[in-house]
């Protein structure tokens, strides 16, 4: 599966933590970050990401592009949401397009972590069924 990691700066060492955590099964699936979040993930594990620019200077547009073409699966999105963001816009537009296109998407370390254990149980096979008949 596809999974896309974002985390706000404020947040950025809770994905960090997490993607050590879960290294065993995030190596299984294809990852996708935005840029100093993919970067610091890699620094950090050995895991592969894809990165894409950095979430204000269009990462989030990037991702939601791949939601938008049915392309990516689940969204973990470290936000803060105690911190003005002033990309806010594209933020609201990435969690609307998973709504629309049914992503799993995990605002914070526990729904996260719900995702995960759900995604190494293969309760999320369902996606590949969406991505079937959508083709």
């Amino acid at each position: 599966m596809k999974i896309a990691l974002i985390a706000h700066d404020k947040k950025k060492q809770d994905i960090i933590h997490f993607a050590q955590a879960y290294e065993h099964i995030l190596r299984k699936h294809e990852l996708f970050a935005t840029g100093t979040t993919g970067l610091r993930i890699s620094q950090n594990t050995g895991l592969s990401v894809h990165r894409f620019q950095s979430g204000p200077l269009g990462g989030d547009q990037q991702i939601g592009a791949l939601i938008a073409d049915n392309n990516m699966d689940m969204v973990l999105f470290f936000r803060d949401p105690l911190t003005a963001q002033p990309h806010e816009p594209d933020v609201s537009a990435l969690m609307r397009l998973s709504d629309v296109y049914n992503v799993p998407l995990a605002t914070n370390m526990g729904t996260a972590e719900l995702l995960v254990h759900s995604l190494e149980r293969g309760d999320l096979q369902w996606r590949e069924v969406v991505k079937d008949s959508n083709e």
